[in-house]
């Protein structure tokens, strides 16, 4: 089976019949607008998410600090890619800022397809899969302030993460899902 990862929606938004279209707030992070009377919430930056798995037996998660949900959240290394960045590049730059691994070789990411995060955004986050060493996790350096900690979850242990609510970020727990249906002899 073919995966596609060349989705139009990563670029841009695809809506173009939805006019008039009208900024209702803008900040750095991101911008609400009115597309033909459909509000959307739009990431000023194309977002990028990493599946970092740990010699095929676990993945490697990072604690975020999320004062607006008033908790220490279990996700996927995840960010926001910069100005002249590739995708790729932000994955490897996103793993080693909040994870502490780098990782020199990107041709070694794996393009995965990508996830609606919610209906009301027309853009599509990029999301990569790599395969990291235990010498490269034992490696790692200091990561972000945003970082609590960095988690190494045995794949047995994710599934139940997930339905005890201990893994509840939507695009980690598609990620992660969609990881688990296509490779069930992992679990």
């Amino acid at each position: 089976m073919k995966i596609k990862t060349d989705d139009p929606r990563l670029i841009a938004p695809q809506c173009t019949s939805l006019i008039p279209v009208e900024t209702v707030h803008e900040n750095p992070w991101f911008t609400v607008r009115n597309r033909g009377g459909y509000y959307t919430v739009e990431h000023n930056q194309p977002q990028v998410a990493v599946l970092p798995i740990l010699e095929s037996r676990a993945i490697i998660m990072v604690r975020v600090k999320r004062p607006v949900l008033e908790d220490i959240t279990l996700e996927l290394p995840a960010g926001g890619m910069e100005r002249d960045e590739r995708p790729v590049q932000t994955a490897a730059r996103e793993l080693a800022e909040e994870t502490g691994i780098e990782i020199h070789n990107i041709e070694r990411f794996k393009r995965l397809p990508p996830f609606a995060i919610i209906p009301r955004s027309p853009l599509l986050p990029y999301i990569f899969q790599i395969h990291i060493s235990g010498q490269e996790y034992d490696r790692r350096e200091k990561c972000d302030y945003e970082i609590e900690s960095v988690e190494c979850l045995e794949f047995k242990d994710i599934v139940s993460k997930i339905v005890e609510n201990e893994i509840y970020m939507a695009l980690p727990v598609a990620i992660l899902s969609r990881f688990f249906l296509t490779n069930s002899e992992s679990v």
